[in-house]
């Protein structure tokens, strides 16, 4: 006798994972509709040093500020850590706060962009939170004052973060467009740093200045 089961969902291990992956092919597949070629930008810090995490958006005229239907971003604590601890997502992201935890934690930000308070939780809240303003929302825990995040928020859907060795590579549209490269120690304040960018060369070398 042939018994059907449910389908099942990716273990929660996977869901950040996961839900990364999502965000990427969402990206792809717009940047494929629109004609965009693989661009690789080198960030360096004024030492000459890769500059590891920084985010690099790039402002490309008639693409939408705002997120697509769907989009959906992820910040976790595990281990009584943020998990990643620096997530980017465009305006209009609704983002979620699993807690994979066996202690509690009261998720909060003083931050401009995003001011909000997440009360003592275990799990999963029910309602995500959206961050529809532009700029850096910092995260804190009011239990475990070890605990700090960033969600940086940029107005492109052209947007990713430096690996190791301080590369990324977005698909772009031919064309001038304008980059900005953010990192933590500029401090959420700062909107980061502004530099042209032309695709018609395949790789765009910035330096950070102090």
């Amino acid at each position: 006798m042939h018994t059907s089961h449910p389908p099942t969902c990716p273990p929660r291990s996977w869901r950040p994972q996961f839900l990364g992956l999502l965000t990427a092919l969402t990206t792809a597949l717009w940047a494929n509709s629109t004609g965009a070629t693989p661009h690789t930008i080198v960030v360096t810090d004024q030492t000459g040093q890769p500059a590891h995490p920084a985010v690099v958006s790039v402002l490309v005229d008639g693409t939408p500020a705002r997120a697509a239907k769907g989009a959906q971003g992820q910040m976790a604590q595990r281990d009584k850590a943020f998990v990643p601890t620096l997530l980017v997502v465009q305006t209009g992201t609704p983002v979620s706060f699993p807690n994979f935890d066996t202690v509690r934690h009261h998720v909060y930000s003083f931050s401009p962009t995003k001011p909000f308070e997440l009360k003592l939780y275990a799990g999963t809240p029910v309602a995500p939170v959206v961050f529809d303003r532009a700029g850096t929302a910092t995260l804190g825990c009011n239990i475990h004052d070890r605990m700090l995040g960033y969600i940086h928020v940029v107005d492109t859907p052209y947007f990713g973060q430096t690996d190791a060795q301080g590369r990324v590579t977005l698909d772009l549209p031919e064309g001038s467009h304008r980059l900005r490269v953010w990192s933590p120690s500029m401090g959420e304040k700062r909107p980061g740093l502004a530099f042209p960018i032309d695709t018609r060369t395949r790789t765009t070398r910035v330096t950070l200045s102090p």
